[in-house]
């Protein structure tokens, strides 16, 4: 169920999120973004590292939306990832069944981003909803643009 469009639930009482993450090239210096809405506030998250990965930028932009609510929500969480949203809402049950491992029998990849998000996702109620990205979203695109802000900050300081 998608609960942003719960008719029992107040649409105001769920914090939206938008999140994104990139590396150029990639592997290589990387940044994420977040946005987070409740009740018409805005905040807005960024950061990077200097050797990483899409997806870790990815991963670590979601854990880090969630990480900083300070008490339970309902939260909705749009990602232009798929890897993020199957991850967390198909894959990951498969692999924590076959202690960590891919239906190959590999470890899976990044599995320290996956173990923090899903221990940040636990307290909250979270729905996952994927959007296009560079679709003319305007929180995708913000996120993008703090993204890319955070990971050119990283290569500047590695320079």
């Amino acid at each position: 169920m998608d609960l942003v469009e719960d008719p029992g639930l107040d649409a105001s009482a769920v914090v939206q999120v938008w999140t994104d993450g990139g590396c150029r090239p990639n592997p290589g210096p990387g940044g994420w973004g977040v946005l987070l809405r409740f009740k018409g506030r805005e905040r807005e998250l960024s950061g990077g590292e200097a050797e990483t990965t899409n997806n870790r930028m990815e991963l670590t932009a979601a854990a880090e939306a969630l990480e900083t609510l300070t008490r339970p929500c309902v939260v909705a969480i749009h990602t232009d990832s798929e890897y993020v949203k199957n991850g967390i809402t198909r894959w990951h049950t498969g692999w924590v069944r076959r202690n960590w491992r891919n239906a190959s029998g590999d470890p899976v990849k990044n599995m320290d981003l996956w173990r923090r998000l899903l221990d940040a996702a636990k307290q909250h109620e979270v729905s996952w909803h994927w959007v296009r990205g560079h679709s003319g979203v305007p929180e995708n695109e913000r996120v993008d643009q703090l993204a890319t802000a955070a990971r050119i900050t990283v290569e500047a300081a590695g320079q």
